[in-house]
């Protein structure tokens, strides 16, 4: 197919208003979430979630062979993940720094992006997650999201790791 034809296909097959608004929402979601900041808060991230994810949002994990489907039970899950996340930084002195890194497709609805977070115990014990996410658009609410290729470097991180008993002090 020259170029000229596959040019022609293209602009006349692909969406380019939902290609674009897809990479539009994937901008503004990732900025939310690379904005808020677990120490201060971690209701922030959950009012991230209710605005950009549909109720019917499907959620997969490399680990599991059941996707999380509905919003209420993705909600409870990132509620228990982030609970402790926000209470060991505002409590325990735990650091962390989130970075994205957007992964090119070529699929209209459809976005990609790497995540690094980076979690740091006063201790100075640190470890870091890397993972991907795929995630697919129907306007601007999330439908499906896919978490995949998990590394871990450094940790765990323990409590002895963390400054909790002077805060009980």
């Amino acid at each position: 197919m020259s170029m000229d034809i596959l040019g022609g296909w293209l602009l006349n097959n692909v969406d380019q208003g939902e290609y674009m608004s897809s990479q539009n929402g994937e901008k503004a979601l990732n900025a939310a979430i690379i904005r808020a900041n677990i120490s201060e808060s971690f209701e922030e991230y959950l009012k991230i979630f209710d605005a950009f994810y549909a109720d019917d949002i499907e959620v997969r994990d490399e680990t599991s062979d059941e996707p999380i489907r509905g919003k209420s039970r993705v909600r409870s899950i990132l509620f228990d993940f982030l609970v402790p996340l926000h209470i060991m930084a505002e409590v325990g002195g735990l650091s962390t720094s989130i970075h994205e890194t957007s992964i090119s497709g070529d699929i209209a609805g459809e976005t990609h992006s790497a995540w690094t977070m980076r979690l740091k115990a006063p201790s100075g014990s640190s470890c870091t997650l890397s993972w991907s996410v795929v995630r697919r658009w129907n306007g601007s609410h999330v439908v499906y999201e896919r978490h995949y290729d998990h590394h871990q470097s450094g940790g765990p991180l323990t409590v002895d790791d963390f400054n909790l008993n002077a805060a009980g002090a």
